[in-house]
């Protein structure tokens, strides 16, 4: 028993030489969307900015692999479907697609709430800001 913990430590600590999910600068901001009100891009920032922005807080686990890999995955993958920071820049920007995922209970996803309480939204506040969304974005389909 005492040997398998040993390994499981060794390999704890060799994975932290693995630079994928380290590198936490963030891309320059070239282009913002016309937000329809300071609230909508209050709490878009706050609740789906830390992925779908150039503006992402990294948290501190965020540089502790195996964590830290999938935290990078995450904000890759999500500014690859839509970043509110490349707007009109991205060829494939799905902001179309933000306030049905929103409204849907989708987005923000529950493992993300956990570790970012303040992303939890009421069924009030996800209402306003997927009705936000709509109107900064557009619909999916239109």
């Amino acid at each position: 028993m005492l040997k398998k913990l040993g390994i499981v430590i060794v390999l704890l600590i060799a994975i932290q030489f693995f630079p994928y999910g380290k590198n936490h600068t963030n891309p320059a901001v070239v282009g913002e969307p016309h937000w329809d009100s300071p609230q909508t891009q209050k709490t878009f920032y706050r609740v789906c900015g830390n992925c779908h922005s150039n503006k992402t807080k990294w948290p501190w686990y965020s540089s502790i692999a195996p964590v830290s890999w999938l935290v990078q995955s995450d904000v890759d993958e999500g500014r690859q479907h839509f970043n509110a920071s490349m707007w009109g820049q991205q060829k494939m920007n799905r902001g179309q697609d933000a306030a049905g995922e929103v409204g849907g209970g989708d987005m923000p996803p529950w493992y993300y709430v956990l570790g970012h309480p303040e992303a939890k939204l009421s069924d009030s506040q996800r209402a306003t800001l997927a009705k936000g969304l709509k109107a900064t974005f557009g619909e999916e389909g239109k």
